[in-house]
């Protein structure tokens, strides 16, 4: 295991923590692979949920933008490969997954919360897809997000960037609940450790059924939208965006 990813397991419940704090954990592709690959060995363990959680004061401030500027399309391929691989592996786990969420969760964060299976938010918590500002679309964390709140607010937090807070999303279908800050860590451990108390087939045979009916598949979904981001990430504007937010200057749009 990474030291970028914690471990840990109490009873039934197994605790996954990204411990990138002073990057906001930033989902990094070397974070993503080690967290798909602690959540494919959880898969095939007696564990009967998984708290997600974060060190620091930030849940994940989305993809490591830092590894993004001026790449080849080989390297976005993979990177959006990775995280739709992510995001459909916590579907597809036999394990409910809780996410844990403090402080800001946004773009691929923000994804990463709606893909979880349930959510439980801080009351300081705040939640966006703000990539729409950089010249780099959330189309991938569009999949999971309109499926959480609809249509209508998916493409007001999509189209404007604009973050809303934890009372917001628990209003929108994005967490189940919100709680105070210092009673965060107890409330996830309580959901998980409550949804635990059922028979594992049951809990798995419910989770699988619940993601097959859900249309269309985020399989397909998941295809067409990393190709799409990959695609954008290429363009002009995108790393013109990417490269102003790092260096905290107005991008300059020129539109291709």
């Amino acid at each position: 295991m990474s030291d970028a990813l914690l471990f840990d397991r109490d009873g039934p419940v197994v605790t996954l923590t990204l411990n990138r704090p002073e990057r906001r954990n930033a989902l990094s592709l070397e974070l993503m692979r080690t967290l798909l690959e602690a959540l494919e060995d959880v898969a095939a363990s007696d564990a009967r949920a998984v708290v997600l959680a974060a060190e620091g004061p930030a849940f994940s401030s989305g993809h490591d933008l830092r590894e993004m500027v001026g790449r080849e399309e080989p390297f976005y391929t993979e990177l959006f490969a990775a995280c739709s691989a992510l995001m459909l592996t916590l579907h597809r786990i036999p394990q409910p997954v809780v996410a844990r969420v403090q402080g800001i969760a946004t773009a691929a964060g923000c994804q990463l919360v709606a893909a979880c299976d349930l959510a439980v938010a801080g009351e300081r918590a705040t939640f966006a897809t703000p990539g729409v500002r950089i010249g780099l679309f959330c189309t991938t964390p569009m999949v999971e997000v309109a499926r959480a709140v609809g249509r209508k607010r998916a493409m007001e937090l999509l189209l404007t960037g604009e973050p809303v807070d934890a009372r917001t999303a628990q209003e929108w279908g994005l967490v189940n609940r919100v709680v105070p800050d210092d009673e965060l860590a107890e409330a996830a451990d309580g959901l998980a450790r409550k949804v635990a108390q059922a028979s594992p087939l049951t809990l798995a045979i419910g989770k699988r059924a619940f993601y097959e009916n859900l249309e269309p598949g985020a399989d397909r979904a998941y295809e067409h939208a990393s190709g799409v981001m990959s695609a954008n990430a290429l363009a002009r504007d995108a790393q013109e965006g990417i490269s102003a937010f790092l260096e905290k200057r107005p991008p300059t749009w020129i539109g291709s």
